[in-house]
């Protein structure tokens, strides 16, 4: 009788969806405690990793006044992120890029969105969700929670003039880590 090597388990833990990450970020923001012990920089953005559920990652972030993301997105990844702390704007393109093969694009009139983030306000989003998030307060931090999944294989980088977008470069995890 012969016997056969035993086969490696595949994992069936389903990834977690957008609403999840949601949720997640929604439950990090109100830990009080997690988010008081996030040092503060009154010049550039501070973050700490966090364990996001299934797999994701997690993120919380500090925002001095004044500060920004600029125009970016998070490749083939799906996100949510909430304002646990402040207030965040986010402006973001109502439109399906491409996701290669690009360096210019001419955006149409009708594909600026804005949403302003309150604490407690959040969103989540697909892949190639591009979009820019900025504390405009000019005396005020604003804290937040992110998750992404999968975990950010790039973060694309983009200029924008008026309906001119292009892309600039593209950050891997090494670059933030």
């Amino acid at each position: 009788m012969s016997v056969s090597p035993a086969l490696p388990s595949v994992s069936s833990v389903a990834p977690p969806t957008q609403a999840e990450l949601l949720d997640f970020v929604r439950r990090t923001a109100a830990d009080a405690e997690l988010i008081d012990s996030l040092p503060l920089d009154p010049e550039g953005r501070t973050w700490v990793r966090l364990e996001g559920p299934g797999g994701s990652e997690a993120w919380l972030i500090g925002w001095p006044p004044g500060t920004g993301t600029g125009w970016h997105d998070h490749a083939e990844s799906v996100g949510a992120f909430i304002t646990a702390a402040g207030e965040l704007k986010e402006n973001s393109l109502a439109a399906r890029l491409p996701a290669d093969g690009w360096k210019t694009l001419e955006l149409s009139d009708d594909v600026d969105r804005e949403r302003r983030l309150p604490a407690g306000k959040g969103r989540s989003f697909g892949k190639h969700h591009v979009h820019e998030v900025l504390n405009e307060s000019t005396d005020a931090h604003a804290i937040s929670v992110h998750a992404y999944y999968p975990p950010l294989p790039q973060i694309r980088r983009y200029s924008r003039t008026g309906q001119i977008l292009r892309l600039e470069h593209v950050e891997r995890p090494e670059d933030w880590q």
